[in-house]
């Protein structure tokens, strides 16, 4: 059932955000069209990925009228006018269930939107559904007992990751140009590198996140893209303060669309090919290290750092865990057999440890953010492989010969990024001899997306991706 390697994209399909936008403005294209092909993309789609948990597409059409109504009479429509955009089910969409992937969950639609759902709409896109999660985002992979397995266009046996499972698979498979996600422990990046495609979590507070996560102080909300400028694009238009959400960044939006296009001279970089504890497999380091070389030609040369960091799992584990098994205590105590039988052990230990674990867990948490401040004193960028293999096959929670309690461990380069903050990305760097795609991990200081930026969009320049799907889905 393997897809592996595709050819250039059809026209029409997994066309890019600003491209789509930019018809759209002119009248070449209408939102309803667009709409009406991206649902038949999907209904043709569905069926082998499974990566949506909710769809109406009488609603869907709706919004795009709506949209088109206000493009005919010269009203505001706002940038993304008529693009359409899909959700995780983590966050609320008014007209849609939000289930968080559990069986605990009730399935009642939403009367409010999420506050950057509310700015995509207020922007003028259309919300085309809500895409699959692993059970409360807690696991890196795209299955869960609500909606069952999500799988990776590329190899249909293989997992697409997760969390942001299904916003992964139906962008690599051309149903969308963009997704929204969350990224708790690397729930954007991880999907992103494994189905060959841009994903970023900017900086921590960058995009308001109202209603909170439980574990508020970990997740991201994070983009999914074919293209480093369509990311950029769509976060310009998330980003900035509101009142709801506590972390929310007062400070001005970064020009990240314009940092896309600036040169690279001067760039200070690290290279770490383990962060001083990860296992990457080495068909997977030899790409990453591949990747690094081709930064050479761009005029950055790299310096390898083989320590940056002590593994901070134990420390992200507890808060996210703790966090978790407080919002499920509940269900934990009256039903725990309708959760994921591999979330209990992990929501288990969370529950028995102390307040003084909790404590010396935070204190670890401040040492590595500051550890972190002082590297980047000397680097502008980190980078490392985004994961540590390549896809697995599906239904399995991690790789073969990883047997951890934590099925989180394995992400062994994303998890320490959610605990510092910092701007993260991935970014494709090629293809294992399966044909499944292998994503280079990009890591900025606080605050400095538009260096992020800079260096994804020229890698991209130099090596481009966004003209390829799946052969099983173009």
């Amino acid at each position: 059932m393997g897809s592996g390697h595709g050819g250039e994209t059809e026209a029409g399909l997994a066309c890019e955000a600003r491209t789509l936008c930019r018809s759209i403005a002119k009248g070449e294209l209408s939102p309803v069209t667009a709409m009406k092909q991206t649902l038949a993309r999907l209904a043709v789609t569905e069926p082998r990925l499974n990566a949506f948990s909710a769809m109406d597409p009488d609603l869907a059409m709706d919004q795009a009228r709506s949209v088109e109504r206000q493009l005919a009479s010269d009203g505001p429509s706002g940038p993304l006018a008529g693009l359409p955009v899909s959700v995780k089910d983590v966050l609320p969409v008014a007209g849609l269930p939000l289930r968080f992937g559990s069986r605990t969950t009730a399935d009642e639609r939403m009367h409010e939107d999420a506050v950057l759902v509310q700015r995509l709409r207020g922007a003028g896109a259309c919300i085309v559904g809500k895409t699959t999660t692993s059970e409360y985002g807690a696991k890196a992979v795209g299955d869960c007992p609500l909606t069952g397995i999500t799988r990776n266009p590329w190899n249909l046996e293989r997992t697409p990751g997760g969390s942001s499972a299904g916003a992964g698979a139906s962008v690599a498979a051309g149903v969308t140009a963009v997704a929204i996600g969350t990224d708790g422990a690397g729930s954007v990046r991880i999907p992103a590198a494994l189905n060959s495609l841009f994903g970023i979590k900017p900086q921590f507070g960058r995009i308001p996140f109202y209603p909170l996560a439980a574990a508020d102080n970990l997740v991201h909300p994070g983009i999914i893209s074919r293209t480093v400028r369509d990311a950029a694009f769509i976060l310009e238009n998330l980003a900035g303060f509101d009142r709801h959400d506590p972390n929310s960044l007062r400070q001005p939006v970064p020009a990240l669309v314009s940092a896309c296009d600036q040169p690279l001279k001067g760039m200070r970089v690290a290279w770490s090919p383990t962060l001083g504890y990860a296992r990457p497999d080495p068909e997977v380091l030899a790409l990453c290290e591949r990747a690094i070389a081709s930064f050479g030609a761009l005029g950055v040369k790299a310096t390898t750092v083989r320590k940056v960091m002590a593994d901070p799992v134990d420390i992200w584990a507890l808060e996210f865990y703790g966090a978790l098994a407080k919002a499920l205590r509940k269900p934990l105590r009256e039903m725990p057999e309708m959760l994921d039988p591999s979330l209990l052990p992990m929501l288990e230990w969370a529950v028995s440890r102390s307040a003084a674990d909790y404590q010396r867990s935070l204190g670890r948490r401040k040492h590595l953010r500051e550890r972190m401040r002082s590297f980047f004193r000397d680097f502008d960028l980190l980078l490392t492989p985004t994961l540590p293999v390549a896809a697995f096959e599906v239904g399995q929670d991690q790789p073969p010969g990883w047997a951890n309690t934590n099925p989180m461990a394995w992400v062994s380069y994303t998890y320490p990024f959610n605990l510092t903050g910092q701007p993260a990305a991935s970014i494709p760097c090629g293809f294992t001899g399966e044909g499944l795609p292998v994503g280079l991990q990009l890591v900025a200081r606080d605050h400095d997306e538009p260096t992020l930026f800079r260096a994804a969009a020229a890698f991209e320049a130099a090596q481009p991706w966004s003209d390829i799907l799946p052969a099983g889905f173009r």
